[in-house]
């Protein structure tokens, strides 16, 4: 599943002792032990695992800290627009991935281990609302003189666009549709991702200044040779907007199997008002719930004239249904195969809970075998079996074939792309083949990110798009591309807070400054270690026992019943209020970074541990240590929940 169960645990998960445990702590008996060990605290800033877990890279530990009034914003900025700047970073669409993104984050998070993940998701989409609603704006970077094109305006071109912007490089965007925002417009029905909302924050990168020319298709309104010409560099954001086939007897040619990026994209042009009587969709992931709702949302028309039925609209592209014919909607009868089961389907789990609970008929471990067509060549149901997995072949179960009678069969199994006119890029499979910098082998200057190098998450093209746009600031820049982090993701940079608070460092001067004794120096940062980019830190780093039971606040959700669902297309989920907002920020554990909970300074038997002053602490410098007292008895690490402090000193 791509998220956690919603069921709410009802107790702690956290356990002091395992299994197998025989002997007490004894806390007295380590002081006079460990005292010889010569080893004091460290301050040791590790990436933590929803950051890790997160494609985007997201400082999500960062605007957590700031939603809840730790992190203070610098002098000018209000909480909500600070905690928008650092979300945006890396990510430039809070309110579209706080709705849709199935949340990886919160899979890795570390108080699953506690009792339950922070609702990352929910924040991240109050900060996207409110920025709307303040209508936060971005600024371009001073200009370089440098141009880029970008081909595709889904998620991975705009990200590429806004970061490039950023960088101050000029940015011409083709786009073959009418609107922008790629699958999130065409691939997502509305009543999960506003058209309003969405409409926004491409908007806010547009007036960075980027240059659009939609409805122009690159490989045939014009050469790819012409685009390179007039550019300096070429990201290839293309998406996948086009579905794979059924590979069983019978769907090739049959005009009602059609593809699900195909029907959505019908549906979210406005042109598809009504689908058939039964359908069913072959998939298990995100786009295959997307399909079904959908077709359970409009139904059918009972008396239809041919020219309406759905695969027409479908595969012509220019057809659509005439709105009256919604008034004479009934409900279709809607199901959904997978060869994997319920808790194995790729779709996030609370989506195939919605679709159940809407009214549709889930078959899991269950693969197609043929297309069964009438004498007019058209699909009239469709051969299934049960079937068990070998990794990713499914094995028939003998004795389980069944005949399941469908108006309509929808395959939501992969994606690829067009790359007609683009030959040469293609790799055989309708993809663009990349290196770990995103760029295009054996073609200098041209770089790739998004569905077109590997068909994914959203947030995934969102992040590809951040490190293609650095790849190319430096092509442009002619420097050499350097190594990638272990851990490659937007940190928090303890010396940019610093900068930001004016707490910089001096300088140093090697004939004047002693580099003994660095402790009380100002051109050094005291016994901080930053492993950020190596390392995620682990829920046994971190003291547990320090975090009580705090049940996660939910967002409200609007699901229809199988009766209320026809027709109903309102949004699903209900935003947060501040109160709740601050509240779900507070259950975060800030894993790796303290938290200023003062243990270490209360716990510490030898007042070794001491906050630092007022005016001259920030985020990542509340406590220091005085060596001269410490005596190595590593309580402070023991008692800190965020793992922050470990016993380096003297190794």
């Amino acid at each position: 599943m791509a998220t956690p169960t919603e069921e709410m645990k009802t107790e702690l998960n956290f356990r002091r002792y395992e299994e197998g445990d025989t002997e007490w702590d004894d806390w007295s008996e380590k002081i006079f032990r460990e005292d010889t060990s010569y080893k004091c605290p460290t301050y040791i800033h590790k990436t933590p695992p929803c950051q890790g877990s997160c494609p985007s890279g997201e400082d999500i530990r960062g605007w957590l800290a700031i939603g809840r009034g730790q992190e203070k914003p610098p002098e000018g900025v209000d909480r909500d627009e600070y905690m928008f700047r650092r979300s945006t970073d890396a990510n430039p669409f809070p309110s579209m991935m706080g709705r849709v993104c199935p949340a990886p984050c919160q899979d890795g998070c570390n108080r699953n281990d506690v009792e339950d993940y922070v609702g990352i998701n929910a924040v991240e989409m109050y900060i996207g609302d409110t920025a709307i609603a303040n209508d936060y704006r971005f600024t371009a970077g001073p200009d370089t003189g440098k141009k880029v094109a970008v081909i595709g305006g889904g998620p991975a071109g705009m990200a590429a666009a806004y970061q490039l912007r950023r960088k101050g490089h000029s940015v011409t965007l083709y786009d073959e549709n009418e609107g922008l925002g790629g699958m999130m417009r065409y691939g997502i029905p509305g009543y999960r991702i506003p058209r309003d909302k969405l409409d926004h924050e491409l908007q806010r990168i547009v007036d960075m200044g980027v240059e659009l020319r939609m409805k122009t298709r690159v490989g045939r309104d014009v050469t790819a040779e012409e685009v390179e010409k007039e550019h300096d560099a070429v990201l290839w954001a293309l998406g996948c907007g086009k579905g794979r086939g059924l590979p069983v007897p019978g769907w090739e040619d049959t005009p009602n199997c059609v593809a699900g990026v195909a029907f959505l994209k019908a549906f979210n042009e406005g042109r598809m008002k009504v689908t058939a009587d039964k359908v069913i969709c072959v998939g298990g992931g995100d786009t295959s719930i997307d399909v079904v709702s959908v077709a359970r949302r409009l139904g059918h028309v009972k008396q239809a004239n041919p020219t309406d039925r759905p695969e027409l609209v479908v595969h012509d592209g220019y057809v659509a249904h005439d709105a009256a014919v919604t008034a004479a909607a009934q409900g279709s009868d809607v199901t959904l195969t997978s060869l994997f089961g319920k808790h194995e389907m790729m779709a996030a789990e609370h989506e195939v809970t919605d679709a159940t609970t809407e009214g549709v008929t889930i078959l899991d471990g269950v693969m197609p075998l043929e297309v069964i067509k009438g004498e007019d060549g058209r699909a009239t149901a469709l051969r299934v079996c049960d079937c068990t997995m070998d990794g990713m072949k499914p094995i028939p179960v003998e004795g389980t074939e069944r005949v399941l009678e469908a108006d309509l069969i929808v395959a939501a199994i992969g994606q690829g792309g067009d790359m007609s006119g683009l030959e040469p890029l293609d790799n055989g499979r309708g993809l663009i083949d990349s290196d770990k910098f995103y760029q295009v082998p054996g073609k200098p200057g041209n770089f790739v990110a998004g569905d077109i190098v590997r068909p994914h998450l959203l947030t995934t093209a969102i992040g590809q798009a951040s490190i293609a746009a650095d790849s190319i600031d430096h092509y442009l820049n002619h420097q050499e591309l350097a190594k990638r982090p272990k851990v490659d993701v937007h940190h928090f940079d303890l010396l940019n807070k610093l900068h930001e608070a004016g707490l910089d460092p001096e300088g140093f001067d090697s004939k004047e400054d002693d580099l003994r004794g660095t402790d009380s120096a100002k051109f050094a940062v005291h016994n901080f270690e930053d492993r950020s980019e190596q390392e995620v830190i682990p829920s046994s780093d971190l003291f547990l026992g320090h975090f009580s039971f705090t049940p996660r606040n939910k967002r409200a959700e609007e699901v229809p019943s199988a009766e209320e669902v026809l027709g109903h297309f309102h949004e699903r989920l209900q935003p947060f209020s501040e109160e709740q907002m601050v509240s779900e920020t507070k259950r975060c554990m800030s894993c790796g970074m303290c938290f200023e909970c003062d243990n270490c300074v209360i716990f510490c038997p030898q007042d070794a541990v001491f906050r630092v002053k007022k005016n001259t602490s920030t985020t990542g410098r509340y406590v220091d240590t005085d060596y001269n007292k410490c005596i190595g008895c590593h309580i402070c690490s023991d008692v800190c929940p965020t793992g922050y402090i470990q016993m380096g000193l003297g190794e």
